[in-house]
């Protein structure tokens, strides 16, 4: 019987994970004019091109104002725009829109149905915006777990890190406080690339039985490239993890020969790639008769100054201090160093540049949020050591202790952040230990 159960448990995890979530949301940002607060700050640029295309037929955004007024909060004011040559631009990439336009129709079909204002903010759009955030999360697991099996990781072990990257680590917050960030998209699209990325090496292991021709394969990473970049340029750096992932150096250096070697691939590929992320080149076009636009004036990369130890350590938005679970992850690299170097360096390597480029924005804690926001796509490559850890690690039970623990703390964390016992972006060392763990201020006053 509590085989069965177990099993039943394991089979329908996501189903689970996808209730907790709905009903997180549906309580938090559902009833009444919460809804409002589903689509803030940069998540109103990210979304602004649905509206735009689909309802106004403008792509100079001239219902700004208007909908500012009437769905938004006023203590959050926030314009997307920037102005180029006299004309307005969105400052965001378009990618996260076209993964929201799916909810986006549903939303408008919804508003139809029951005689809701048909302008692209009223309650079902944004509502469906959040349902489709956490569709996305849980896409992004479901490849994270496939991509989980390359590693011989066992069916409970997988279970148990979907429960840790849901919801001990920040990718909740922008999950079910503020899904309209770009975030969780990026998470479900490199966990897509980086499974289709492991299949194709594994075409190239002469040990194994060929199943997938690798030119699809090529050709679905090419469009899922394309789009990671449309949602969020920098997250392009994921390439740099396909040495990580063909786990050897034969299979990289096979697949890397194949693609350069063959014309028939190569410039298909380049093709379905540039396809994609002209997109918005076309939209600047149509904006400003220009199309190479650089939509974030200047604000830029400063490489000479990177912030690696405050992206990481900092109480203002460290990585480390608010998602504690992802340093325990790095304890994993010790099995790779063990067992595949190869493995430990390119993925050391990999984190490095990834760390040096993240923390090289001029606004390295990148505004109001929750640790370091934009870790969150790239959970499917930091929390393979942790998977690591969990199938070698002999003191399992403590291990799996600690990391009850650790999503508690993050939980609490998440909630005093919420209300905003941690300060969106002026947390210091003083305020967080004054509140460490403290919730008795905000149970005895019931916020709202």
């Amino acid at each position: 019987m509590i085989l069965k159960l177990s099993s039943l448990f394991h089979k329908n995890r996501l189903l689970l994970i996808g209730i907790i979530l709905l009903s997180v949301a549906n309580n938090i940002h559902w009833n009444k004019d919460k809804y409002i607060r589903i689509i803030e700050s940069d998540a109103k640029g990210y979304y602004a091109y649905l509206p735009a295309i689909f309802i106004y037929q403008d792509l100079n955004f001239g219902f700004f104002d208007q909908m500012e007024a009437d769905y938004s909060n006023q203590h959050l004011y926030y314009d997307y725009r920037q102005k180029i040559e006299g004309k307005f631009i969105n400052k965001y990439y378009c990618g996260t829109a076209i993964a929201e336009l799916p909810f986006f129709i549903i939303g408008h079909l919804h508003s139809w149905l029951f005689n809701k204002p048909m302008n692209g903010y009223s309650k079902y759009y944004p509502i469906w915006i959040n349902v489709g955030t956490i569709a996305y999360l849980l896409l992004g697991l479901f490849f994270f777990g496939r991509i989980l099996t390359f590693f011989q990781i066992e069916n409970h072990q997988i279970t148990l890190l979907f429960f840790i990257t849901t919801f001990g680590t920040n990718a909740f917050v922008y999950t079910v406080l503020d899904p309209g960030m770009s975030h969780v998209y990026s998470f479900a699209f490199i966990a897509m690339f980086m499974y289709y990325a492991m299949l194709l090496f594994q075409q190239f292991d002469q040990s194994k039985t060929i199943i997938h021709s690798s030119k699809k394969l090529f050709f679905t990473l090419s469009l899922l490239l394309g789009i990671i970049v449309l949602i969020r340029p920098v997250n392009g750096l994921i390439l740099l993890a396909t040495p990580f992932l063909a786990i050897h150096f034969d299979r990289f250096k096979a697949a890397t020969v194949r693609l350069f070697s063959s014309p028939k691939i190569i410039f298909p590929s380049l093709f379905l790639f540039f396809g994609v992320v002209f997109i918005q080149l076309i939209i600047y076009k149509l904006q400003t008769g220009h199309f190479f636009i650089y939509s974030y004036a200047e604000e830029g990369f400063n490489f000479s100054d990177p912030h690696i130890l405050d992206i990481l350590f900092s109480y203002k938005k460290g990585l480390f201090l608010y998602t504690p679970l992802a340093f325990v992850s790095l304890f994993g690299l010790y099995y790779s160093f063990k067992n595949n170097q190869y493995q430990f360096w390119t993925f050391t390597i990999f984190f490095f540049i990834l760390t040096y480029f993240l923390s090289s924005w001029w606004n390295w804690w990148y505004g109001g949020s929750f640790s370091s926001r934009v870790y969150v796509e790239y959970f499917p490559m930091m929390f393979i050591p942790m998977a690591l850890l969990l199938k070698n690690i002999k003191q399992k039970a403590v291990l799996r202790c600690v990391i009850f623990a650790l999503i508690i703390i993050c939980q609490i964390q998440i909630y005093q952040f919420k209300y905003y016992i941690i300060h969106y972006d002026s947390m210091t060392k003083e305020k967080y230990w004054d509140n460490f763990l403290r919730v008795d201020e905000l149970i005895w006053k019931k916020p709202k």
